[in-house]
């Protein structure tokens, strides 16, 4: 048995939440990269072969951003439902990848598509997790003016899942923009309160309420090692864990 399966994963039932940008080639015109779409989907993979249920939310900022449409002049509401589909998008691509992998997948939906995707149930979603099958969540909450990590936070909270893994660009939470500033600081555990107090912005505010009141954790890593998302499972140091204020006993 190779030492990755060897490590027992810290977490029995997780979510992913993953940019749609993190699905495309930096510089390409494709707003679906099928490499990069393979290579997450090999991560997710070998996560699941570890025994751990896994549930993910997708973006869709790779294909349209309701947000800056809106911002350009159109209806937000109509925008937001654009970004919607754009999620379907990218999560039919990711169950391609798994299904060709030999994992069985389903697609949920907060908006009804029956020909495409399943419509999204609670106990549905939970029953495939307890089966064996990953369960991608798409189409946000079905509301407008809400994001997909909104999504996230409400789909983990729902499923009972143990913790958010919030896969993006940089490698964790800094107190400055490492980019602008060459001296900024990781943080590599920051509480909810530190996180509001020190105005670091973990996810929307929308998103950090659900899981501040829940005391769901999160942990934000760089996507870009998808390795990274086997060393979180397993209970690593990587990237930056936002915990519940209350000392664990």
């Amino acid at each position: 048995m190779s030492e990755t399966l060897s490590q027992a994963p810290k977490y029995s039932r997780i979510v992913l939440k993953i940019s749609g940008e993190a699905l495309k080639e930096k510089g390409s015109s494709d707003s679906v990269s099928p490499q990069i779409v393979r290579a997450v989907a090999a991560s997710i993979a070998e996560v699941r072969s570890m025994g751990i249920e896994v549930a993910v939310v997708v973006g869709g900022g790779n294909i349209w951003r309701g947000l800056a449409a809106s911002h350009r002049g159109m209806n937000r509401a109509t925008a937001d439902y654009m970004g919607m589909l754009a999620t379907v998008i990218n999560g039919m691509a990711l169950m391609s990848a798994l299904e060709d992998l030999g994992h069985a997948t389903r697609v949920q939906t907060a908006i009804q598509m029956n020909n495409v995707a399943e419509p999204f149930i609670v106990r549905k979603a939970i029953r495939h997790l307890e089966n064996g099958r990953i369960v991608i969540f798409v189409a946000g909450t079905g509301n407008p003016f809400f994001s997909t990590d909104t999504t996230a936070a409400l789909r983990a909270n729902e499923i009972g899942a143990e913790v958010i893994l919030k896969a993006t660009k940089v490698d964790g939470i800094y107190d400055s923009d490492p980019k602008k500033n060459p001296d900024a600081k990781r943080f590599e555990t920051l509480t909810y309160s530190d996180a509001l107090s020190r105005r670091l912005e973990v996810m929307d505010s929308t998103a950090f309420s659900l899981c501040m009141d829940n005391a769901m954790p999160i942990i934000v890593f760089d996507m870009s090692d998808p390795a990274n998302i086997l060393r979180a499972v397993r209970g690593e140091k990587v990237g930056t864990l936002v915990r519940d204020d209350k000392p664990a006993l």
